[in-house]
């Protein structure tokens, strides 16, 4: 297919050339140029802005029909466009075409989820003495300013935009530079569904100028970031100035508790194929695999033998399970973590090394025995790195689990149940899976807590995000 022409979207115009700075988007499987981004400048972000603002006062009257119809529609669009989004994403992205496929899928299913939302936003009135009168209404907080990064180029522009559209807020969306033709495809899927052009923004550029621009307008009333804890630190403190409301879904370091009574072999087929989707480009991805001593060669044995069976491949070609990394510094951050690990130590079991001379493909790779003074068991790796260490008991299993400053999602595989509900209860995350690598949905809240963040996406508590509680009260 031919890639698409790209542009910035602002008060439903698409925007290209005028002498703008530009990015080479490239396809992580070949290294080839895809086309140039043009990028925002300044009477740019301010015409974003002013649109932002009309589209605000437009959409926050606007009743849950509309919005429902408008979010409905796109999701019809989108199941119509399939495959046309997720090859874009394959291409820009490097995922396997199945994966994109299920990213649609799963947009379909949170916008569907939104529209039913809308007509759900309740308030309530107080019980109060004759002739008086309390009600707690609930309001859409304003413009949003969305940050999305390009690990899920259809999903994360998705989020960002369907809760805001939901609440009733108008959001300009800057997704990621590497991947701007899927998030500019489910914009789109929105317009096309009678979205009214003022209502949602799409444009791109230097991300801390962006970042800075938007952030320091007075019209800007929330941000919403998805990304690394390093920047989602940054961006709150801007957002602090002006005691702007955030959602922040940052990063991870997922811990997976293997006990001696788990069903090791269908945990072994659930977390390998957890571990290397999306080459391990994933916030949720489980990583640091945690296991009780008693099943600890097994376990190592099973998973190396698997991961070992992953076939590596261009994200469009028929066989592939896992694609390229998205881009030449996810390669470089692979080579120093690994490296450092069995400097310090660490038995590098398979992988550990580039694929080929063309694009940025990398071998699924398995470390046993990493002392925890290595960097790669202190810091996300956000790639197809896994990390298998023994520990004698639950008490120390869960002390490691707990020991990151990260608390995004964990994971625990055992039959008792008296410790699943232990585990589940001391687990420092916002997200745990008991014997199961799904834990996500459009109905359940995604986000962490610690130095993952805070706030909650899809539910409806993505939409509760996006509004303001106001208190009346009539005498």
């Amino acid at each position: 297919m031919t890639y698409p022409e790209l542009y910035l979207m602002i008060d439903g115009q698409r925007v290209i050339g005028g002498g703008r700075r530009t990015h080479s988007v490239v396809n992580p499987a070949t290294g080839d140029v895809l086309a140039d981004l043009p990028l925002a400048n300044a009477e740019d972000l301010d015409a974003a802005l002013a649109a932002a603002q009309r589209g605000f006062l437009r959409w926050r009257d606007s009743t849950p029909q509309e919005r429902s119809a408008v979010l409905q529609g796109a999701a019809r669009l989108m199941v119509e466009r399939q495959e046309q989004l997720a090859r874009i994403a394959t291409l820009e992205q490097g995922k396997t075409l199945a994966e994109a496929r299920i990213e649609v899928m799963m947009n379909v299913g949170l916008f569907n989820f939104y529209a039913g939302e809308t007509f759900r936003l309740y308030g309530r009135a107080l019980v109060r003495p004759a002739g008086q009168r309390s009600t707690v209404t609930k309001e859409p907080v304003g413009p949003v300013a969305a940050f999305a990064p390009w690990n899920f180029p259809i999903g994360n522009p998705g989020r960002k935009l369907g809760a805001p559209i939901a609440a009733g807020c108008s959001v300009i969306l800057k997704a990621a530079e590497e991947t701007p033709a899927s998030a500019l495809g489910i914009l789109q899927c929105l317009l096309d569904a009678g979205l009214p052009g003022d209502v949602a923004q799409a444009v791109f550029g230097v991300p801390d100028e962006v970042s800075r621009h938007l952030l320091s307008s007075p019209i800007i009333r929330k941000m919403s970031f998805t990304g690394s804890t390093s920047v989602g630190k940054h961006l709150a403190k801007l957002a602090a100035d002006d005691c702007k409301r955030t959602t922040m879904e940052l990063g991870g370091h997922g811990p997976v508790l293997i006990f001696n009574d788990a069903d090791l072999d269908r945990a072994l087929d659930t977390v390998v194929a957890g571990k290397y989707r999306n080459a391990g480009q994933v916030c949720v991805s489980p990583t640091r695999f945690i296991v009780e001593s008693g099943v600890y060669d097994r376990f190592l044995t099973g998973f190396v033998e698997r991961a070992e069976k992953i076939v590596v491949g261009d994200g469009l070609a028929d066989g592939s399970i896992m694609g390229p990394m998205a881009n030449a510094r996810r390669l470089d951050a692979m080579d120093r973590l690994i490296g450092d690990a069995v400097e310090k130590g660490a038995c590098l079991e398979t992988g550990g090394a580039r694929i080929g001379n063309a694009g940025y493909f990398y071998a699924p790779t398995v470390l046993s025995g990493t002392p925890l003074t290595a960097a790669i068991l202190n810091e996300e790796p956000f790639g197809p790195v896994s990390l298998i260490n023994s520990f004698p008991d639950e008490v120390a299993m869960i002390a490691e689990a707990n020991r990151l400053p990260y608390g995004l999602a964990a994971y625990a595989w055992t039959s008792d149940a008296a410790r699943q509900r232990r585990v589940a209860r001391a687990i420092e995350a916002g997200m745990v899976g008991i014997n199961t690598a799904m834990i996500g949905g459009s109905d359940a809240p995604f986000g962490g807590v610690k130095w993952s963040g805070h706030g909650a996406e899809d539910g409806p508590e993505g939409i509760e995000a996006c509004l303001v509680t106001k208190a009346i009260h009539e005498g």
